[in-house]
């Protein structure tokens, strides 16, 4: 069975940039001719096209088809679409609490910018059209699954579970963006890793392996994402002891309380460190530990489901995992490679 279980309808920053991204997506499911190609004609269609999408949101039956066309596209059978937790206006007072928002200080300002660009939706009303679309879905052959990918932040674990009560998930992600309040993974703040000496770089990597260690430890999640995403920038730690150190922490834990990971392609098509998460070591540990996994092309656009699971479930078989795990009501299943 062939699955992808970490895709996402839409993410801000609402700029130029997303609008074509957008429009991308969009043209990719409709044929063009090359007469058409840079006519007047075409233009006016993708404004039209655009206008639509902006219109009916990106929880729209017509969204959510281009989804499932590319599900039926590739032979998936079964997707996993879920929402960052920092999409849902319910969640700000979590957010606010954890995240650098100073606005006399650069970090503050932007993030402050990014959390008001990106938290524009509300958690029901994404609930209510994944539910919606099993069904269809399920009419054409693939089983559709609702995920929620929620940020840990240390001490945050009652707050956090009080946010996500009360919904039929059919599975939690837990995921590390932050490192004191800092989202380390936003292009606007790349800098920080280019100013930073050799040995506050490892020290912020200990920072971040030990949120994750946490996060596990926490026992909250069905699975957790990209374990080593701090590498985003393509910023690393040489030094191959302090890496397997952790390395092997994180394989015992998630042994331990039985939760499982992923193999992550985001980081390998969309940022600058083009390498899957987890990288080859780190991998290799997990799999000599027994950890389980699932596999993600972590798409934000229709275009890019199912992006790389079918080699990462190809390399993960040919390490000798036997199954990859997916989830239905937060129960656990088992599927064969």
């Amino acid at each position: 069975m062939t699955i992808d279980y970490h895709v996402h309808l839409e993410e801000g920053p609402y700029s130029f940039r997303w609008l074509e991204r957008t429009t991308r997506a969009i043209s990719y499911f409709h044929e063009v001719s090359s007469a058409a190609k840079g006519s007047k004609a075409l233009v006016e269609w993708q404004v039209s096209a655009l206008a639509s999408r902006l219109h009916n949101g990106c929880y729209s039956e017509e969204w959510l088809d281009l989804y499932l066309q590319k599900a039926k596209q590739l032979g998936l059978q079964e997707v996993g679409i879920v929402d960052h937790l920092y999409r849902f206006q319910e969640a700000r007072a979590y957010f606010e609490r954890y995240m650098q928002l100073d606005d006399s200080h650069e970090i503050g300002q932007l993030q402050r910018y990014w959390l008001d660009s990106v938290m524009t939706e509300n958690m029901d009303d994404f609930v209510l059209a994944i539910a919606k679309a099993k069904k269809r879905w399920r009419q054409h052959g693939v089983e559709l699954k609702l995920g929620i990918e929620a940020d840990y932040f240390v001490g945050g674990e009652k707050e956090l579970t009080s946010l996500l009560q009360g919904q039929h998930w059919d599975y939690v992600i837990g995921s590390v963006h932050f490192v004191d309040g800092w989202g380390f993974d936003n292009p606007q703040t790349e800098h920080l890793f280019a100013n930073m000496a050799p040995t506050t770089l490892q020290m912020k990597y200990a920072q971040f392996f030990t949120t994750v260690l946490q996060m596990i430890q926490s026992n909250m999640f069905d699975f957790v994402a990209h374990l080593d995403n701090f590498k985003v920038f393509n910023y690393h730690v040489e030094d191959e002891a302090f890496n397997l150190q952790w390395y092997e922490q994180i394989a015992q834990a998630l042994v331990h309380t039985q939760t499982a990971t992923e193999i992550n392609a985001g980081l390998y098509y969309r940022y600058p460190v083009q390498e899957m998460c987890p990288g080859p070591l780190f991998l290799q540990v997990l799999v000599q530990h027994g950890v389980e996994f699932t596999v993600s092309s972590d798409a934000h656009f229709p275009d890019d489901l199912g992006k790389y699971t079918f080699d990462n479930a190809d390399l993960l078989k040919s390490l000798g995992v036997q199954h990859l795990v997916g989830f239905n009501q937060r129960t656990k299943k088992y599927i064969a490679l």
